[in-house]
């Protein structure tokens, strides 16, 4: 599908880090390679990895809607000033590229799905967001730039019937369900697995520092498991966007207060696997979670994982059966869980069995690739 020398897929990512949505755009255009170009609003992580895969990168400036562009009404003016000359600029560029398909990934870039309809292409809109604690008329209003594309694909059960509250079952039939594709972690080196000190336990939360990540949750819950007897050990690995410095400063204070600083390692961005891999115990501590690709990740580490009742958790996790569910916000829960599986190795090693076994039949990379593939560009 390459149009006289140019490109068929435009696709755009609003984000340059490596978390879950990163992961899964970098995974989705090498589905679709090589019949792509991915646009990013800078360079990063994202663009390297991308490179390294062959795949054609530009970077341009455009527009990302974070709640920090909206935190008064002078920051949301500006926003929507830069939103519309976005809209108008990109229009006319896709025009003058000719693209069959724009791919847009995640709500955060909205000037892309109007600019994509304006120029004429196809457009698909890849939501990997989920907010059902929003009010009808907020969550309306967040996505109603969905209705400018053609096809909606929502990562999980979840986010497809947060599309269905917020904009009724008319947009919702213009969407269907693929799950997260996830490509089997190598098992890391031995010299890559952090130390732990004998006798010790370790517990791992992976994901970019922020409230609805749960990181707060696990440090509660970590000095309850302290108190109950077991060295227990947390490790944080993430940082937060710029502007959100002042929850991750929080997290070391909270930390402090429940007695656990000396425990508790915040191990900035990094690869996770080797955390992951060493852990006793993955927690998923999420107050709003889509889809979560750490759990699935965990899974095929065969490491045991403990992850909230919420979003599109219960889609990976069978309660019991290949992991638990807690409650989120509910540290005495969670602390529970976790005494519950380093005092039973047995279940904690069939839980991780199990749950490997999962997720291997249900989010390989295989599947996900030939169904999205089919979604983006049907009949190729």
């Amino acid at each position: 599908m390459d149009f006289h020398g140019r490109k068929a897929v435009i696709a755009a990512h609003p984000h340059v880090d490596l978390y879950g949505s990163d992961v899964m755009f970098l995974e989705s255009v090498t589905a679709m390679a090589p019949d792509v170009v991915t646009i990013l609003p800078n360079d990063g992580q994202l663009a390297e990895a991308l490179r390294l895969r062959g795949i054609d990168v530009q970077i341009k400036d455009f527009p990302v809607l974070r709640k920090v562009e909206l935190r008064t009404p002078w920051h949301a003016a500006i926003f929507v000033v830069r939103f519309l000359r976005s809209v108008v600029a990109l229009t006319a560029w896709l025009r003058a590229r000719g693209a069959a398909v724009v791919y847009v990934s995640t709500i955060a870039a909205p000037e892309w799905l109007l600019a994509g309809r304006f120029s004429g292409a196809r457009v698909v809109c890849h939501l990997h967001e989920s907010e059902p604690q929003m009010s009808r008329l907020a969550s309306a209003l967040l996505l109603s730039p969905l209705l400018a594309a053609d096809l909606v694909i929502a990562n999980s059960k979840d986010s497809l019937a947060w599309i269905r509250s917020s904009l009724g079952v008319r947009a919702a039939r213009r969407s269907r369900v693929i799950h997260n594709g996830v490509r089997e972690p190598a098992a890391p080196a031995v010299a890559d697995v952090p130390d732990v000190p004998p006798g010790a336990r370790s517990v791992v939360v992976v994901g970019r520092l922020a409230a609805r990540k749960g990181q707060d949750t696990a440090i509660v819950a970590t000095a309850l498991v302290r108190q109950a007897g077991f060295d227990v050990r947390l490790t944080l690995v993430g940082d937060s966007y710029p502007g959100y410095e002042g929850y991750v400063n929080g997290l070391h204070e909270l930390a402090a207060r429940e007695g656990i600083r000396e425990v508790t390692d915040f191990a900035g961005f990094q690869d996770p696997s080797p955390h992951v891999a060493a852990a006793d115990v993955v927690l998923v501590p999420s107050r709003v979670e889509p889809f979560g690709l750490v759990a699935v990740e965990a899974l095929l580490l065969g490491r045991p994982v403990i992850a909230s009742r919420v979003g599109g958790l219960p889609e990976v996790i069978e309660d019991r059966r290949t992991g638990l569910l807690v409650d989120p916000g509910d540290p005495r829960m969670l602390a529970d869980a976790i005494i519950r599986l380093l005092s039973d190795s047995e279940l904690a090693a069939a839980l991780g069995r199990a749950g490997q076994v999962e997720a291997r039949a249900r989010f390989s990379m295989a599947t996900y690739s030939a169904a999205l593939s089919e979604a983006v560009l049907p009949g190729s």
